[in-house]
């Protein structure tokens, strides 16, 4: 996801304190910057105070311009939105208070791709939530599961405190694990734009954990035998940045952009974890390494998208001399095409053109997805608006990519939306097993063929 954060700066130097003065120092920082106290010291004339709240007429003026038909789906009141943010623009004395009400000015748009970019005369002005990048995870990913919060998976510093994938967070530092991921959702919503609910949450329980090294997190957890344990977890130096996956299956070949190789069951399985450019010669190559196999597994999981060619990656699963026509018209690609049954997994981790990738094998009927949720929603073209004060531009999504996709609704704000909706079995992520991989071989034993308007037969691929 993109955030609203404009530009990097070095992170706080926290760790040589005690935690407790670190984590004060935090909510001063932020405090302060909101205030326009921090990095700011002397107060601005009238002049570049009326400047500012030209800025934002302009901005109000322009959103609604360029995004105002995306405000009815993602239900945006911009009439209560300018109201809100014309009067906080009037208190607005200087630079640092202006990046933080355009900041939360973007995060009304439930964009993902929203940004505030500082253009030349603002370079110096820092945001304190960009150190976010060199905060750590916790060591685990979390999901929901019939309403309730486990974990997906764990390493590093949650392993060894004994967290283990399947167990079930029924409090966090104090709430219960619904109510403090509504919390940390409402707390990340003032200063980041999500384009969807689907993708706000999955943030929350991958990207959204990460916290300052030290941060003390108090977990109660219900074991296999139903008993309440509390343990309190000390972040590390694990990552927080999701793979996508709960579990791979054994013996991938791995790349950069791509894990690939067959299943215990023989079933071929790819995962894109980036979309670059090459993706289509890459996918060439995996398809090549795999051979012919009863069924392909395509899993998107954790994608933060990219740039390719669609066609031609679509292509790479039409066989050799074949065209397949349903919505659109795709050509056969490259050297080793796959002609066969295909089923494609998806969550809100998967982004931007992840979700075009990922959404044309259902939309334009070359396979059978399923997922834990939609796509983020987050696939738009965008544009950038240079406001009059030339300190900042913003950078917002005005189109949303694929408009055939959803009945002509597109995927911003909506998401691709799976076939059939997959959660987690804990008792599943408890052996290591992942529930949709899972799903994803049962389907291609007994394909729902009635589902998916490619055939196999009809294009003259045979079962090896």
């Amino acid at each position: 996801m993109s955030t609203t954060v404009p530009t990097s700066g070095p992170p706080p130097k926290t760790t040589s304190f005690p935690l407790h003065l670190k984590h004060l120092w935090l909510k001063i920082t932020l405090c302060l910057f909101v205030l326009g106290l921090g990095f700011e010291s002397t107060v601005q004339a009238k002049p570049q105070r009326d400047l500012y709240l030209r800025d934002v007429e302009f901005a109000l003026t322009e959103l609604k311009k360029n995004c105002g038909h995306f405000f009815e789906a993602k239900k945006i009141d911009w009439e209560k939105v300018s109201t809100k943010f014309k009067r906080e623009a009037k208190r607005v004395r200087n630079s640092t208070q202006h990046l933080s009400l355009l900041i939360r000015l973007l995060a009304q748009l439930k964009d993902g791709h929203a940004s505030v970019r500082p253009l030349g005369k603002a370079k110096n002005i820092r945001w304190p939530l960009e150190n976010r990048r060199q905060w750590v995870g916790p060591g685990m990913f979390w999901t929901q599961i019939d309403k309730k919060i486990y974990i997906k998976n764990s390493w590093g510093v949650a392993k060894k405190r004994g967290f283990t994938p399947g167990m079930e967070i029924a409090k966090v530092n104090g709430l219960t694990a619904s109510k403090w991921i509504d919390k940390k959702t409402a707390e990340l919503r003032e200063f980041y734009s999500f384009s969807t609910d689907q993708q706000a949450f999955f943030y929350t329980t991958h990207w959204g954990l990460a916290a300052p090294k030290g941060t003390k997190l108090k977990l109660t957890i219900r074991d296999k035998k139903k008993k309440l344990r509390s343990r309190t977890l000390v972040y590390a130096n694990d990552r927080y940045l999701p793979d996508g996956p709960a579990f791979l299956p054994e013996g991938l070949t791995i790349t950069k952009d791509l894990k690939y190789g067959k299943t215990k069951d023989g079933f071929g399985y790819i995962h894109f974890r980036r979309c670059p450019g090459n993706l289509p010669e890459q996918t060439d190559s995996a398809l090549s390494s795999i051979g012919n196999v009863p069924g392909m597994i395509l899993d998107f999981r954790g994608n933060s998208g990219g740039g390719f060619d669609h066609d031609a990656l679509m292509g790479q699963f039409i066989p050799k001399g074949k065209q397949f026509s349903y919505k659109k018209r795709y050509r056969s690609h490259g050297d080793s095409p796959y002609g066969g049954p295909v089923v494609v997994i998806i969550d809100a981790t998967v982004r931007s053109a992840g979700e075009t990738a990922a959404g044309g094998f259902s939309e334009d009927g070359r396979g059978y997805m399923i997922g834990e949720s939609r796509t983020a929603g987050m696939s738009s073209s965008k544009r950038t608006l240079q406001l009059p004060s030339e300190l900042f531009s913003l950078y917002v999504s005005v189109h949303s990519n694929k408009a055939r996709f959803n009945k002509g609704k597109g995927i911003e704000g909506v998401g691709v939306i799976p076939h059939e909706l997959v959660e987690f079995k804990p008792s599943d992520l408890a052996e290591g097993i992942d529930t949709l991989i899972q799903r994803a071989e049962e389907l291609l034993k007994k394909f729902p063929q009635d589902k998916v308007p490619y055939n196999p037969k009809n294009m003259g691929w045979e079962a090896p």
